[in-house]
């Protein structure tokens, strides 16, 4: 299953691909979701809402705690705004593990710009289920 882990979240987590979210890479130490910033996504202050910010690191951190194809769901998450993402600004959220433990795994995730610029720091924890990941519809 983990050579198609990529293709099945991109579709099955429709949350992610309609708030534009992408997983672009997946392997067994790393993945990288990417999102364009668009209008729809700023706030009052007119900068990158932290809701849409959360949901790029967590779908990076799902593929990354998927990717074995056993059922992982997140218990616990944190995150850290560094500074502000505007419209137009191409992010990147790149998850690696702390820890890949085989019940309660540990990833951290930075959110970029297209210039490097850190813009968030999320950690994670997930819960591995001893279910497979469902293909999806």
């Amino acid at each position: 299953m983990n050579k198609h882990i990529q293709e099945i979240l991109n579709k099955t987590d429709r949350f992610a691909a309609k708030a534009g979210c992408k997983i672009v890479e997946v392997d067994a130490v790393h993945a990288v979701a990417e999102m364009s910033v668009t209008a729809d996504h700023l706030n009052g202050g007119n900068v990158c809402q932290g809701g849409a910010l959360f949901t790029l690191a967590d779908v990076a951190i799902a593929a990354l705690v998927n990717f074995q194809g056993q059922l992982t769901f997140g218990i616990s998450n944190n995150i850290i705004f560094v500074s502000s993402a505007k419209e137009s600004d191409l992010l990147r959220a790149e998850a690696i593990f702390i820890a890949d433990h085989h019940k309660i795994p540990s990833v951290e995730v930075r959110v970029t710009n297209q210039e490097g610029r850190l813009i968030c720091h999320v950690t994670g924890m997930g819960y591995r289920k001893a279910v497979p990941l469902p293909c999806g519809k």
